[in-house]
C-alpha cells in the first residue's frame, strides 16, 4: 500500500474544522483516508479515535476520546460521527472486573459531551485504554488473511514479530478492551495489535504516524502474501454454456423471497447485485467452493449484514431453466434448514434467549455465472456484494499461502445475535415497496416521471424507460440512488426485451410494470389513411403487449407474482371525435388489460389500468391546449378545469394511482378514473 496523506489537503481539514480544533480536523483527514480504501474497511467497519481537549456544555476544556460512532461510515465521516466522551470515567472503567454490553452503553452514553450524539463505537473502550493520542483499526483483507489460518498468530508473528502485540480472538466490548491495554502494557513499545481472526489497530503521537503505521503494517501483510505463494483454486468442470445473467437473477430473486404471512399475497422480496470480474470467476468456478466459500465470514463484522456464510448453487445451464430453478429452489430451502438448526443449538447455548432472522442468504454463489448480493434495498445489496468480494480476496490470499480457517460458528452466532451489532442496522420502519423493482415506460414524460417518482418515494427502485435515452438518464439522475435511465423503443421488440434484460441484470427482476408510453394520433375514422392507425396500434396497443409480456416472462420466474399497470386514457371509454387512431388502439389495451387479468390472476399477477384524462404532458401540449380552449370558446384554466369537481388533474395525481394500484394487492382488471369528474368516462 501506498500512503495517501498529502500535506495540502490535510491542512484543509484542519481549516475546515477550525472551530473543532486540530486534532478532529486531523482525525476527520485520516479517519477518511482509511475509509475510502475498501482493502481497509467498508461500510461502517473499522473505527478509529483521538483524545484531546475540548469545551463541555459549560464552557469548561474537558479531556475527551472523539471516536467513531456507531455506525458511521469512516470514508465519509465527518466530526458529528465522532462522539466526544469524557475521558477520565471510561479510564476509571478499567480497573472492574466485569461490565454489561448495556451497562457499557449506558456509561458509555452518559459521559457524552453532547448528549444528541450517535453512541460511541463498540470498541471504544479499547481506543480509551490504549494511551496513545492517535488510534486507527481496521479490517484490513490482507492482515485477514494472515490471521484467517489454522496457524494464524504464528503467520502473523512471523511478519510482524515485536513490532505489535497479538491478542486473541474475543468479541469487542469490555473484555477485548482489558486484553487489548494488557497486551499494550506488556510491551508499550509496539506500534500496534493484531486482533486474531478479527483486524489490526495501529497507534501514534499524531495522525499521520497513526495512519502511516497502519499503511506500513498492511503493506508487511501484502508483502508476505506475495510469496510462495500456490495456486488458490483448481478450477471445476463446468457447462459449457452458461444460461445468461438476465434469467438466471429472477430463477434467485425468486426463490430467496420469503412470504409475508402478515397479508396475503404479499412477499418480503430482494434487490440483487451482480459481480462477476475475472477475480470472482476464479473463485466461484473453483472444485472446491463449497469448502471454502461457506466455511464462514473473515471477521465477525460481517456477519451482521451477510449472515454466517453464503449460498453456493448449481451452475445454470441454457436450455434447462427449469432445472436450474428446481435445484435453486431446492438449495434455498437446504441453506434456511441449515440456518435454523445453526440457530437452534446456538441458541440453546446462550439460553434460548435470541429470536431467529429470517433464514434467508444474503450473498449467493454461481459457478460459471458469479456472486449476487441481496438486500431489501438496491443499497444493502451493493454492501453485501462489496462484503463478498472482500471476502473473496481474502479467501483467495489465504489459500494461496495456507488454508482458510475463520472463526468457529459459535463465536459468529454472537456476534450475529450481538444486540450491539444489530443496533448498527437501525431500526427504521420499511417504506411499503421496500425490496421491489418497478419499471415505468415512457418515463421521461409527464407522468411517467412523476410516476417514477411516486414509486421511488414509496421504496421502490425503478428502472425508466424511454425511447430518448438521454432523457431517460435525466430523470433518473434527478430521482438519485441507484435509479436506472434506459433507452426502450416499445415499437421494437428486441429493444423492450434488451431493457427488461437489463433491468433483470441490474436488480434482480421486475415486480411492477407501468406500460405509460403513448402517442396521440388525430383523424376521423372514415377518412384516416390506413397507415397512420397501424402506426397508432403499434405503439399505443402492440407497444402495450410488448411490455406486458416481457414483465411477465420475468414475474413467472420469479414464482411471486407482480402488478401490471396500463395507461389507457379516458379515450377507451369516451371516444371523442376525430381521435379514434388513438382511442381505438386504448380501446384495445383496455381489453388487454383484463385479459392478463383472466390469464395470470391464478400466478398471482395483477393487471389493472388508470384511465387519465387533461393531463398537461406530451400527449396533450400547451400548444393543444390552446388550441382546443379556443376551440371551445374557453379560457385555458377553464378547459383544463372542466370537469364535475373544476379541479386541473396533474400528472402527480396519475401518479398517486398507479401507486395505489400497485398497493393493492387483492385488486385485479381494476381501472381507475383520473380526470376530476366525467360521468361519460366513468366505468359501470
Amino acid at each position: 500500500m501506498q500512503s495517501a496523506w498529502i500535506d495540502r489537503d490535510a491542512e484543509t481539514a484542519v481549516a475546515r474544522y477550525e472551530k473543532l480544533g486540530r486534532d478532529v480536523g486531523l482525525r476527520v483527514y485520516t479517519t477518511r483516508l482509511l475509509g475510502q480504501d475498501p482493502r481497509l474497511v467498508l461500510h461502517g467497519g473499522g473505527n478509529t479515535s483521538v483524545k484531546t481537549t475540548i469545551a463541555d456544555l459549560n464552557g469548561e476544556n474537558v479531556e475527551v476520546l472523539c471516536v467513531k460512532g456507531s455506525g458511521w461510515d469512516m470514508g465519509t465521516i465527518e466530526p458529528a460521527g465522532l462522539p466526544a466522551v469524557r475521558l477520565a470515567p471510561l479510564l476509571r472503567l478499567r480497573a472492574r472486573e466485569k461490565l454489561s454490553d448495556e451497562d457499557m452503553v449506558r456509561l458509555q452514553r452518559a459521559n457524552l459531551i453532547d448528549p444528541a450524539s450517535p453512541n460511541p463505537s463498540v470498541e471504544a473502550l479499547l481506543h480509551a485504554f490504549i494511551p496513545h493520542k492517535f488510534i486507527d483499526h481496521t479490517h484490513s483483507t490482507a492482515v485477514l488473511a494472515l490471521t484467517d489460518q489454522p496457524d494464524g498468530e504464528a503467520l502473523c508473528r512471523e511478519v510482524y514479530g515485536a513490532r505489535v502485540g497479538y491478542v486473541p480472538y474475543l468479541m469487542p466490548g469490555f473484555g477485548l478492551a482489558k486484553a487489548a491495554a494488557q497486551m499494550f502494557d506488556a510491551d508499550p513499545s509496539v506500534e500496534g495489535l493484531v486482533l486474531v481472526k478479527h483486524g489490526i489497530f495501529s497507534f501514534g503521537a499524531d495522525a499521520r504516524q497513526a495512519y502511516e503505521r497502519m499503511i506500513a503494517l498492511v503493506t508487511l501483510a501484502e508483502e508476505r502474501l506475495a510469496r510462495q505463494r500456490k495456486p488458490a483454486f483448481v478450477s471445476a468442470k463446468l457447462p459449457a454454456r452458461p444460461a445468461r445473467l438476465a434469467d438466471v437473477a429472477p430463477i434467485i430473486r425468486g426463490a430467496c423471497s420469503l412470504p409475508d404471512n402478515r397479508t396475503d399475497g404479499a412477499w418480503k422480496r430482494f434487490v440483487l447485485e451482480f459481480r462477476g470480474d475475472d477475480a470472482v470467476m476464479n473463485f466461484v468456478n473453483g472444485a472446491e467452493v463449497v469448502r471454502y466459500g461457506q466455511a464462514g465470514v473473515v471477521t465477525p463484522d460481517h456477519n451482521i449484514r451477510i449472515k454466517n456464510k453464503p449460498l453456493v448453487v448449481a451452475t445454470p445451464e441454457q436450455g434447462d431453466l427449469a432445472g436450474f430453478k428446481r435445484a435453486v429452489r431446492d438449495a434455498v430451502a437446504a441453506y434456511g434448514e441449515t440456518y435454523r438448526d445453526y440457530f437452534g443449538r446456538n441458541n440453546a447455548r446462550v439460553g434460548g434467549i435470541k429470536t431467529i432472522l429470517d433464514q434467508a442468504p444474503r450473498v449467493i454463489l454461481v459457478p460459471g455465472v458469479g456472486l449476487f448480493g441481496l438486500g431489501r434495498s438496491s443499497k444493502d445489496a451493493r454492501i453485501a456484494a462489496d462484503l463478498a468480494e472482500a471476502a473473496i480476496a481474502t479467501i483467495t490470499d489465504a489459500e494461496a499461502v495456507g488454508r482458510f480457517e475463520p472463526l468457529p460458528e459459535a463465536d459468529l452466532f454472537d456476534v450475529e445475535y450481538w444486540s450491539l451489532e444489530q443496533a448498527k442496522l437501525g431500526g427504521a420502519r420499511e417504506l411499503p415497496l421496500a425490496g421491489q423493482v418497478a419499471v415505468i415506460t415512457g418515463a421521461g414524460g409527464a407522468i411517467g416521471f412523476a410516476t417514477a417518482k411516486a414509486f421511488a418515494a414509496a421504496g421502490a427502485e425503478v428502472a425508466l424507460l424511454d425511447v430518448d435515452e438521454a432523457a431517460a438518464q435525466a430523470k433518473a439522475r434527478a430521482i438519485g440512488g441507484a435509479a436506472l435511465g434506459l433507452r426502450c423503443d416499445v415499437t421494437d421488440a428486441a429493444s423492450v426485451k434488451d431493457a427488461f434484460a437489463q433491468v433483470a441484470a441490474g436488480f434482480g427482476g421486475v415486480d411492477i410494470a407501468v406500460s405509460n408510453a403513448g402517442a396521440a394520433w388525430q383523424g376521423r375514422i372514415g377518412e384516416v389513411d390506413e397507415a397512420v392507425l397501424r402506426e397508432s396500434f403499434e405503439l399505443n396497443f402492440y407497444g402495450h403487449q410488448r411490455v406486458a409480456q416481457a414483465a411477465v416472462k420475468i414475474m413467472r420466474a420469479q414464482g411471486t407474482g407482480g402488478c401490471l399497470l396500463f395507461n389507457v386514457s379516458k379515450q377507451a371509454v369516451n371516444p371523442g371525435p376525430d381521435f379514434g387512431p388513438y382511442g381505438l388502439p386504448k380501446a384495445a389495451t383496455l381489453f388487454l388489460v383484463r385479459q392478463y387479468a383472466v390469464d395470470y390472476g391464478n400466478e398471482g399477477i395483477r393487471a389493472n389500468a388508470v384511465n387519465a384524462d387533461r393531463i398537461r404532458s406530451g400527449l396533450l401540449t400547451e400548444d393543444m391546449i390552446a388550441q382546443r380552449s379556443k376551440a371551445r370558446g374557453l379560457s385555458e384554466k377553464d378547459y383544463m378545469r372542466g370537469n364535475l369537481l373544476g379541479r386541473e388533474v396533474a400528472a402527480e395525481d396519475v401518479a398517486q394511482a398507479f401507486l395505489a394500484q400497485a398497493l393493492a394487492l387483492k385488486t385485479t382488471a381494476d381501472v381507475t378514473t383520473v380526470d376530476g369528474g366525467n360521468i361519460a368516462a366513468a366505468l359501470r
